[in-house]
């Protein structure tokens, strides 16, 4: 089944609003099995879009749009594709009796009654969070379109509560996705590795690059989604194996996820003490639920200063070697971890750039250190190629140190695959 999606708002195109919501729809119908041709995007001109539906109807059997249903006189979705579905605007008593409870005993002016206007033969999608209902409406002969509001808050529970079940009604099978995540593996080696699955045309298995990461994606399609995880489950064995260790997880949200749960089934605890990512690290582990239980101490110790008077690193180290060397490094989460008294401590040290590189430390050097009562393991983080940025470096420095943890709480190499500086 073919889609495509048309984005409403002039403030898309003046670029005052980031079109996320294109990218929510894209990802649900790619869960579906569905083939999203094009994306469109067209500001509150009825005109515009009219002619952007009509060409959109014409090529696909499901056009989504997004915004254009509130209460101001450029909001015009609803009235532009009852023209083009020849399809009266009527009032619907459901979501007329939402609108009512939502403004209780305050007046309710015309624009805002219109939200509950909706084309003949409509369904209707309610809105949980706004006003403003979302609707399938019959387009022709196997033909809908489906509309839903633009702010994200509102879109989220719409797509995935309303629009996902109806599309999946339509489709007449269901789609199972599985996410392979990996670090340490550039897309290029990972799908030599798997090439002999990425022929299958149910299951499917796909490579695709991420932020500093890289995934396979495998679905396969079947009547229930019973069948359609039990299909896909034998080429998600198939995957990890050849992957090996660089595999930290599927389905998952992230390095940080993952290390948290794991930190937490063990028993164990974690400090950071960061310079170069600023905190980050700290961050990406605080924003997971469940991390007060694991994680008590995060110092950003910016400054020379800092890392003497916080986390005990000797003054005459600092002198010798600079703070980005392996000696600081490893300094810093031995301190973050006899401070704290966590089990485990972690110390990143770096040049993040754009400036301050130097030929002997370049910009984009970055060391993370791993400590534990024992052992110290280090890994270098080296300039390659091309510099990407300052968020790009301070990203990737963070998950190196989620990594390093997660391999060594699955009792993984930690070390071996890294470019290492013992001096």
């Amino acid at each position: 089944m073919k889609a495509e999606i048309i984005s409403v708002g002039t403030e898309l195109l003046l670029g005052h609003t980031v079109n996320t919501d294109a990218t929510h729809v894209a990802r649900e119908l790619s869960a579906l099995g569905m083939d999203l041709l094009q994306v469109h995007t067209v500001g509150d001109n009825p005109q515009r879009l009219e002619k952007a539906l009509r060409e959109a109807l014409e090529r696909a059997e499901v056009v989504i749009t997004t915004g254009g249903l509130g209460p101001t006189e450029d909001d015009l979705t609803k009235e532009t594709v009852a023209l083009v579905a020849e399809a009266p605007l009527e009032e619907h008593a459901d979501s007329m009796a939402r609108l009512r409870e939502y403004f209780g005993t305050r007046p309710m002016s015309a624009n805002q009654a219109k939200q509950a206007m909706l084309p003949r033969g409509s369904v209707a999608f309610p809105n949980l969070v706004g006003t403003a209902p979302g609707c399938a409406t019959p387009a022709g002969e196997g033909r809908w379109v489906l509309m839903l509001p633009g702010p994200p808050s509102e879109l989220l529970p719409m797509l995935h509560d309303s629009a996902v079940p109806f599309l999946r009604s339509m489709s007449g099978s269901v789609i199972s996705s599985f996410m392979v995540k990996t670090f340490g593996i550039g897309e290029g080696v990972a799908a030599l590795r798997i090439a002999g699955l990425t022929g299958s045309a149910n299951p499917t298995a796909a490579t695709y690059a991420g932020d500093a990461e890289m995934f396979v994606r495998v679905t396969a399609k079947e009547q229930d989604a019973a069948a359609a995880e039990a299909l896909a489950a034998p080429m998600v064995a198939e995957v990890r194996k050849l992957l090996g260790h660089f595999v930290y997880g599927v389905n998952v949200a992230g390095l940080e996820t993952v290390v948290v749960q794991d930190l937490a089934r063990q028993g164990k605890t974690l400090a950071t003490a960061e310079s170069c990512t600023g905190g980050l690290l700290a961050k990406r582990i605080t924003d997971q639920p469940g991390a007060s239980d694991v994680f008590g101490y995060g110092m950003v110790t910016y400054a020379n200063e800092a890392k003497e008077r916080l986390l005990g690193v000797p003054h005459d180290m600092l002198c010798a070697h600079g703070a980005v060397s392996p000696e600081v490094a490893r300094a810093m989460a031995q301190g973050a971890r006899k401070y704290s008294g966590a089990d485990y401590g972690i110390g990143i040290t770096g040049v993040a750039g754009p400036g301050g590189g130097t030929p002997q430390k370049p910009v984009g050097l970055v060391y993370i250190a791993l400590s534990d009562a024992e052992h110290v393991w280090l890994r270098v983080m080296r300039p390659q190629g091309r510099y990407l940025g300052r968020e790009w470096t301070r990203r990737l420095a963070s998950s190196h140190a989620l990594d390093m943890l997660r391999r060594r709480l699955a009792d993984l190499p930690v070390e071996d695959q890294w470019s290492l500086d013992q001096a």
